[in-house]
């Protein structure tokens, strides 16, 4: 997993194009919580948007007759005074902390050890991995954070096949992104 670093370039997915990331039009029960979700592979936002673009026609956000789906990229400035963690790994404490942030009423200590950081990186846990983690949440593998439970549900998830994602969770770690196209 790669460290967030100045200069590297981010992409964000959407059904529009965005320019200027607003925190509060960001889902709150997302992986890493509430912010502005990045990654450094373009491939990944390009599959990614034609989800967004889906969803968004589904929910009545945008006509269905759109077909255009959008992929921001992202200049990171100076991280400078930013507080970032990021997950090396899909270990336990990374799916623990997905599962508090999308179900608030588990792990909360994990969520709660989190909640200062302006910026909080790691594998990204997208809709392929909605089952699992359910199956999980209803102990399905087990007592969930047991450590059989754990295993299983790491080992489905195939960590080595996800992708990463950066979680701008602030306006001061906003304010480091410089939109570029």
């Amino acid at each position: 997993m790669q460290s967030l670093i100045e200069g590297m370039i981010l992409y964000h997915d959407s059904y529009v194009a965005v320019e200027k990331p607003d925190l509060d039009k960001c889902a709150k029960h997302k992986d890493f919580g509430q912010g502005f979700y990045l990654t450094t592979s373009l491939e990944q936002a390009i599959s990614f948007s034609r989800m967004t673009l889906r969803k968004a026609k589904r929910d009545g956000l945008i006509p269905v007759t759109e077909k255009t789906a959008w992929v921001s990229s992202f200049h990171v400035g100076d991280i400078t005074g930013l507080k970032t963690f990021v997950f090396q790994t899909a270990d336990k404490e990374w799916l623990h902390c997905i599962v508090s942030h999308r179900r608030e009423k588990y792990f909360s200590d994990i969520r709660w050890q989190m909640k200062d950081y302006d910026v909080v990186g790691g594998k990204v846990a997208n809709d392929d991995t909605n089952t699992t983690i359910f199956a999980y949440v209803e102990n399905v593998f087990g007592p969930m954070g047991s450590e059989n439970a754990d295993n299983i549900c790491i080992s489905l998830l195939i960590p080595e096949r996800l992708n990463d994602q950066f979680c701008f969770r602030s306006s001061k770690a906003i304010s480091s992104l410089t939109y570029l196209k």
